[in-house]
């Protein structure tokens, strides 16, 4: 079976939740015979066809991105038609505008699915200008995808369509690290010895610092949380809150800027918990949440209504608190800091529930069965 891949932004170009969700959902699904595809816009697209392990990506120039809604030009069409021509499933990741322009313009009738990433939270005046448009993209779908019950259920658009049975339910996942990726106890050592860190003895912020993260509410929370905390990733967000740690005088924040892969997972594994202060439904699963949970580690994250809390169970795999409240976020990390065995105890539930719900095998199979189910009723 030959599926491809809709999005706005891809890699190398770009780094982010959404971006390692497609990667994930092609590397597991190959392993269970499917050819994948990627199709995605590049300010600089040379060059222009790219073999990754995942697949081959095809990028076609970003003309302009008004409201980080990245707009191809007229060879992208021609581009997207020759590939839509060549798949058995087309799979479309929202939000993304343009891509419902590829959608009206596709005259292959080859099903199409969407995975529902997230409500569009920022955007009000645009969403009303584009909503006749996204409604018949939605009607024309041979299926669509919530990430999460959770998600699903404070989703006024996925409650709408789930009403006409149009909407199952596959959470995100993520493979274990290749071997290559893993890391011994000795460079784990002289890794955190040159960032500063001690095993077991810091709380981890990992991803790109976008507007919704809430980093900012982590580093009011930093003057009162006992431990070290490590910001890795970058951002448009990274010289604001640079400025705010620096205004706060805090000697424990450490930010390392973009990580590595192999640095990811030596961070993962040493820390005692990840924190995802995210105060917006634009953070819609955090797929950081479930490298965390591969690591047995317990997790601190915010109540938004969105899938963050279907993969952190307040209580049994980390601690959940309300959005935007720094007084609640310290107190959660320092009840982890302070109670080890707790800790523990969490982490290891989180483990135990990435195994059932969100490893390899449950998210390649669940993808494998619906790219099936939806070719089988195709109309020929």
């Amino acid at each position: 079976m030959k599926v491809l891949h809709v999005y706005r932004t891809y890699y190398p170009d770009s780094r982010g939740g959404i971006q390692e969700a497609i990667r994930q959902i092609c590397l597991v699904t190959k392993t269970l015979g499917v050819e994948s595809r990627v199709f995605t816009l590049s300010p600089k697209p040379t060059p222009k066809y790219l073999s990754l392990p995942e697949g081959e990506i095809t990028r076609c120039r970003s003309w302009m991105a008004p409201a980080s809604c990245d707009i191809g030009a007229l060879s992208s069409l021609k581009e997207f038609q020759k590939l839509a021509v060549w798949a058995d499933v087309i799979h479309y990741h929202f939000p993304w505008p343009f891509s419902d322009i590829l959608q009206l313009f596709n005259f292959s009738n080859k099903p199409t699915v969407l995975t529902y990433h997230s409500d569009i939270v920022k955007q009000k005046f645009l969403k009303k200008l584009y909503s006749p448009l996204m409604h018949r993209s939605f009607r024309a779908l041979s299926a669509m995808i919530a990430t999460s019950p959770n998600y699903l259920n404070s989703s006024p658009i996925l409650r709408k369509y789930f009403s006409q049975k149009n909407v199952e339910v596959i959470p995100l996942g993520i493979s274990r690290p290749t071997p290559d990726k893993e890391s011994s106890s000795a460079s784990d050592l002289k890794y955190l010895n040159h960032i500063g860190a001690k095993g077991g003895e810091y709380l981890l912020f990992l991803g790109v610092l976008r507007y919704y993260k809430g980093v900012h509410h982590l580093i009011q929370a930093a003057q009162s949380i006992s431990l070290p905390i490590i910001i890795a990733g970058d951002g448009s967000k990274m010289d604001s809150l640079r400025a705010l740690s620096k205004f706060h005088q805090l000697d424990n924040v450490i930010f390392l800027g973009e990580v590595r892969e192999e640095q990811k997972h030596q961070l993962l594994k040493n820390c005692l918990a990840i924190v995802l202060p995210s105060h917006l439904r634009s953070e819609a699963f955090g797929m950081v949440l479930i490298e965390a949970s591969m690591h047995a580690k317990p997790m601190v994250s915010c109540e938004v209504g969105s899938g963050t809390s279907y993969v952190n169970l307040h209580g049994v795999t980390g601690l959940v608190v309300p959005p935007g409240n720094p007084s609640a976020l310290a107190d959660a990390c320092n009840q982890l800091a302070n109670d080890r065995e707790l800790a523990r105890r969490m982490g290891q539930a989180a483990l135990k529930r990435y195994e059932k719900l969100f490893s390899s095998q449950a998210l390649g199979k669940a993808h494998v069965e619906l790219y099936a189910k939806v070719v089988s009723l195709k109309p020929r």
